[in-house]
């Protein structure tokens, strides 16, 4: 085990490969893995893989459904109790983003022999601390032991079989609405390196550590009508929208200006400080995307940036626009309008 010294010198971005959902495999990688995979879901099966949505859904009678979703990866931060707040919510923001209440969790954890169980008791607290925040139990777990340290939860929630919200629903004349600013992928990745200011450290971390709770369920109350729903994280903003609208069969515009990026974040893609991951997310959905001619490539990899518990994109009426603005802003959700959706083949063409 390591002594005082080395544990208080202990930086657990140093120990992770890439950071948070940035570890996810590529999206084409794992689309063609699961395309070769033969669908054996039955009539009580809502919600599978096939539409890539957030999370499954099982029909168990005709008024309740149980919705299920795992979530892990290796540290974003460096301090263990933010970290396990960060992986927790993150798990969280999965049963939200399909219009589902939380029941209770467990524990996932990976964990090297050479670190003080000390750190590991942080990072469970700190996932305590947002299933408590959800307002659920953590009800046990499994843990192995791994090189690289690792932490989520598996998480149950119900839902009402009629009231699910998937990623797959937009409709031509909705407009999308965005409930967290872009960047985390970027900014942890500068967190990892060590070129973070300590203000974009505090902003990011408090915009990973924040429940996707209060947009879900007001994107869940019935006030307002939601076509489809899905939560920004690994595959980015682009990645996240390419695949609603492949699942509607529709195609989205999206202004560039009203886009809400945390500040710094395009400075440091411009120099470079971009992870893995949102290279890779970038690369797969390209030829989908149109850009503005002369955008700089910063700027895209932003959009494409893999986020680590992201907001919630939702796509709703316009007509419905207003009120759902009203109520998410009511709910304490600075939200923005971003974009709409338009008949037509998938794709997106970003204008600005």
């Amino acid at each position: 085990m390591a002594d005082a010294k080395s544990v208080k010198r202990l930086r657990l971005t140093e120990l992770s490969h890439c950071a948070g959902c940035a570890a996810k495999l590529k999206a084409g990688d794992l689309s063609k893995i699961l395309g070769g995979l033969k669908s054996t879901r039955g009539p009580q099966a809502l919600v599978g893989f096939n539409t890539n949505d957030d999370a499954a859904v099982y029909r168990l009678a005709p008024g309740l459904a149980v919705v299920e979703t795992v979530d892990f990866f290796p540290p974003v931060v460096d301090d263990p109790f933010q970290f396990g707040a960060i992986a927790a919510a993150n798990a969280l923001s999965d049963i939200y983003a399909m219009g589902a209440k939380p029941l209770f969790a467990l524990n996932l954890v990976g964990f090297p022999d050479g670190l003080p169980l000390s750190v590991l008791s942080k990072i469970l607290a700190g996932g305590q601390s947002k299933a408590e925040e959800a307002g659920i139990p953590i009800l046990g777990g499994h843990s192995i032991r791994d090189p690289e340290p690792k932490y989520g939860l598996a998480v149950t929630g119900v839902v009402h079989p009629k009231k699910v919200l998937t990623n797959a629903g937009a409709k031509p004349g909705d407009v999308l609405l965005l409930t967290k600013p872009l960047g985390t992928g970027i900014a942890t990745t500068a967190i990892k390196r060590g070129l973070a200011s300590k203000q974009l450290q505090k902003r990011v971390i408090a915009v990973m550590t924040t429940l996707n709770r209060a947009a879900g369920e007001v994107f869940a109350s019935g006030r307002f009508k939601v076509n489809a729903l899905t939560d920004v994280t690994g595959y980015g903003l682009l990645g996240h929208l390419l695949e609603m609208m492949t699942g509607a069969k529709t195609r989205a515009a999206i202004d560039l200006e009203r886009i809400p990026l945390i500040a710094e974040v395009p400075s440091l893609a411009e120099a470079g400080v971009v992870p893995g991951g949102t290279r890779s997310n970038l690369a797969h959905v390209q030829k989908k995307v149109r850009f503005p001619k002369g955008l700089p490539e910063a700027i895209q990899w932003v959009l494409a940036d893999a986020q680590t518990n992201g907001g919630l994109l939702a796509s709703v009426p316009a007509s419905d626009a207003l009120k759902a603005l009203k109520a998410l802003d009511k709910a304490g959700v600075d939200a923005a309008l971003i974009g709409e959706v338009r008949a037509g083949r998938p794709a997106i063409e970003v204008i600005g």
